[in-house]
């Protein structure tokens, strides 16, 4: 079955930098746009970008251009989000997720917690 696991979030200082790894299984990773969304407490899950199924098309959600970084390696089956600056307002759980068939498939989420 399809299988999303993140991984890589913590405690990180304003300024920071924090690179996010999620590993998927189950279908054909390289057929697939995969995206990173967040969720803050309180507030709807966003969009922070999409990458294309060869990578050569990338998408960033509103105010994520710059300091966020999508990318991928279909030969380990991974997609990657960088992060850089972050500041307290990127506090959030961090989710990816993939589209198969018209069905939405999301890993368990990694928390990144930005703070002194």
């Amino acid at each position: 079955q399809v299988q999303l696991v993140e991984s890589g979030g913590g405690l990180v200082q304003p300024g920071g930098s924090l690179k996010l790894t999620c590993t998927a299984s189950g279908f054909i990773f390289s057929d697939r746009t995969m995206s990173w969304y967040r969720q803050a407490p309180g507030k709807e899950r966003e969009l922070v970008g999409s990458i294309s199924n060869l990578g050569r098309s990338i998408h960033y959600g509103d105010g994520m251009k710059g300091r966020f970084t999508l990318s991928r390696d279909n030969a380990e089956n991974a997609v990657y989000l960088h992060m850089d600056n972050l500041e307290p307002v990127d506090t959030a759980v961090y989710y990816c997720n993939t589209g198969i068939l018209g069905q939405q498939y999301w890993g368990q989420g990694t928390q990144v917690t930005v703070s002194s």
